[in-house]
């Protein structure tokens, strides 16, 4: 009897083991289609959207699909989104991230917002790489400038390690995330690649893409390509 109850409990876990990977998958499927959505947004908004000379000149490419900000005088924000950087050979497998934080301010209500993070110079990839980092002094983050073909200062080149946006109802805007936390989400990265690779080796291009980030990297690809094309 003590034989037959260990071995159902096996198969239970077992069972509910295969069933959390089945959902961390197609959660983490969703999330890099999602991110695909709001990439290809980046195109319908020449008015709002992210300078050509900002994103020719960006190394990695950060987004965050429905970042939930809210609170009532404590403000908080969480979300998980994906990373892919430029390689000698093109833009890189996607990391999977999560980022969260607290604010401190008088606000009262719930948003979700998408949010999109290029990272602009080799300190801010360096950042990026070490799996875990604050968006504030060890981290630089300023909102950027936007509009297709806004001309931007030189501000952001010298100084702004990374630029942040966001969408609210299909327009973007820069966004101000001082004290929010970066880091690598390992349960995402288990889903997709059957085992946890780090920030460094993916987003380097020593791993494979998975068939399911085509329609994001496809994204990336075209929304690079346009603003090189544009930028000239």
């Amino acid at each position: 009897m003590k034989i037959v109850s260990i071995v159902v409990a096996s198969a239970l876990a077992l069972t509910s083991a295969n069933v959390w990977a089945a959902s961390g998958r197609e959660d983490s499927v969703e999330r890099l289609q999602a991110a695909a959505e709001v990439m290809h947004s980046i195109q319908e908004a020449p008015d709002h959207g992210i300078p050509n000379s900002v994103f020719d000149d960006t190394k990695c490419v950060i987004v965050v699909p429905h970042l939930i900000k809210g609170g009532f005088v404590f403000g908080g924000k969480h979300g998980r989104g994906v990373v892919t950087c430029r390689t000698p050979d093109g833009w890189s497998a996607p990391a999977f991230i999560s980022i969260g934080g607290g604010s401190w301010g008088l606000q009262i209500g719930v948003q979700e917002v998408d949010l999109v993070m290029l990272v602009m110079n080799d300190r801010g990839v360096q950042h990026l790489l070490s799996s875990k980092f604050e968006l504030s002094g060890e981290g630089s983050v300023a909102a950027g400038p936007v509009g297709r073909q806004a001309v931007a200062g030189t501000d952001w080149k010298l100084n702004s390690e990374i630029l942040s946006y966001s969408r609210t109802r299909g327009i973007f805007a820069g966004l101000t995330l001082e004290g929010a936390v970066v880091e690598q989400d390992n349960d995402s990265t288990f889903a997709i690649y059957d085992h946890e690779p780090s920030f460094r080796h993916v987003l380097s291009g020593r791993v494979a893409v998975p068939a399911s980030a085509d329609g994001f990297l496809k994204e990336v690809r075209h929304d690079s390509a346009r603003a090189r094309e544009e930028n000239k």
